[in-house]
């Protein structure tokens, strides 16, 4: 593939997955005035994440598995022109009920999305500079997450919640048109070396097996990795987090630090915008490990989880009213968190043979969203709940209507979201295990 048709694929790529993020975002953005509006609590809020990353976490692997034997530009067409409608369907929904089941719809057409891209990707460029493409693709999580923030806050604020998710939905028409121009190179084209048949492409390089066992077969050697089964541990455990950070980012700057939902916004924006730098760099020093030792991209991504610990703790120790204080600890922290991105992804393309790396990530992807991002909104949003009739209770409060809890929301909140540094520091100790399984995997992969 050419370096301008690789470049071009990237391009577009990077803009999927940047208003892939925008629209899953703009809940999160607008999580207090629809909490308000509709009487729901924290858990409420964290249900409706739920609803999206359950659906997206089940229907993940059989479009994975899709990824591995059929047009992706097709997959990433029809995806990205469903969630889009979707999210803008969200806008008219008349309740938490409509609203559940538009979320449910929007994560079946975001589940396409990651498998599919990451597939094109590792086809499109080689090894040595797949770390850096992968970066540069996965930049569109930190940039969408960003704008949808800056945009979905002001809009809101200005004409109402419902016109922030119409407006989300507009860029995706354009894009499902320009994934059609997307080139589909055989699978295992980048590869420099690859056992026998390995990269023939297409569909025909996919296994052909009849039978229970023979379909269960390209997972059963993709769960056969060790190194995988200790990323998709690292992926639940980041993914609790950021989730957790995305549903309720926003709410905390407006509870405890006193903003408004414009000003709320443009903090939770200025936070996701440090994500970029995490993973441009990430990228790059992951790339630069691996050329001295097989370890180095997961060694990476593991001291970058460790050092975020402490900059979230301080974050969360900042006092009511020091938002800025607060924005600038977090988004230290964010940097670092993304660095994750960078490393683990590409150490996916370096355990796993190119014809099982769409039934790879969507694997890990299942884990990644059933285990980590349905489990951090809602399990963030009932431990605020508690933590804040704890607190009412504290202060003499002896009627926990909605009215009478919500002075208290700001500090239960704000003790729910210490759960994020906690995780952190258990995911550097994961990544850690990997590096000691990664080398014995990447050479048992080129040796077929």
């Amino acid at each position: 593939m050419p370096r301008t048709g690789a470049s071009f694929a990237l391009a577009v790529l990077f803009a999927i997955n940047a208003v892939n993020f925008y629209d899953r975002q703009v809940l999160g953005a607008l999580a207090e005035p629809i909490r308000k509006d509709w009487r729901l609590s924290d858990g409420d809020i964290g249900l409706l994440g739920t609803a999206f990353t359950f659906v997206y976490a089940a229907v993940g692997v059989p479009l994975g598995r899709l990824a591995d034997v059929v047009s992706r530009r097709w997959i990433l067409s029809g995806a990205v022109f469903a969630w889009s409608l979707l999210t803008a369907a969200s806008g008219l929904a008349r309740g938490f009920g409509e609203l559940f089941a538009l979320r449910m719809g929007v994560g079946i057409g975001e589940a396409a999305c990651a498998p599919a891209a990451s597939s094109l990707i590792g086809d499109l460029f080689p090894a040595g500079r797949r770390g850096k493409a992968l970066s540069a693709f996965m930049l569109g999580l930190p940039l969408g997450l960003a704008l949808s923030y800056f945009v979905s806050g002001r809009v809101a604020q200005a004409y109402g919640w419902q016109r922030a998710f119409l407006v989300a939905g507009v860029p995706g028409i354009v894009l499902a048109v320009l994934a059609l121009a997307l080139p589909e190179p055989a699978r295992g084209a980048a590869e420099a070396r690859e056992p026998a048949g390995a990269a023939a492409g297409g569909p025909a390089a996919a296994p052909r097996t009849a039978g229970p066992e023979g379909r269960l077969a390209p997972y059963l050697r993709v769960l056969s990795i060790p190194t995988l089964l200790w990323i998709v541990v690292s992926g639940a455990l980041h993914n609790f987090n950021m989730y957790a950070l995305g549903s309720f980012l926003a709410p905390y700057l407006e509870r405890f630090h006193g903003l408004s939902l414009k000003e709320a916004g443009d903090a939770s924006m200025a936070v996701s915008l440090c994500g970029a730098p995490g993973l441009l760099l990430g990228g790059l020093a992951a790339d630069l490990a691996a050329r001295r030792s097989a370890r180095g991209r997961l060694a990476v991504g593991a001291f970058a989880a460790l050092a975020s610990v402490p900059f979230a703790y301080l974050a969360l120790t900042r006092p009511a009213g020091q938002a800025l204080g607060f924005t600038a600890c977090l988004g230290a922290a964010g940097l670092l968190m993304y660095v994750y991105y960078s490393s683990v992804y590409a150490t996916i393309h370096d355990v796993v043979e190119p014809r099982l790396r769409g039934t790879a990530m969507a694997l890990y992807f299942f884990a990644m969203y059933f285990l980590g991002a349905a489990l951090g909104p809602w399990a963030t949003g009932a431990l605020s709940d508690g933590l804040t009739r704890r607190a009412a209770l504290a202060a003499g409060v002896t009627v926990t209507t909605p009215e009478a809890l919500e002075p208290f929301r700001g500090e239960g909140l704000r003790g729910a979201l210490h759960l994020v540094p906690v995780l952190a520091l258990l995911l550097a100790f994961v990544l850690l295990a990997a590096t000691r399984t990664v080398a014995r995997d990447m050479a048992r992969r080129r040796g077929g």
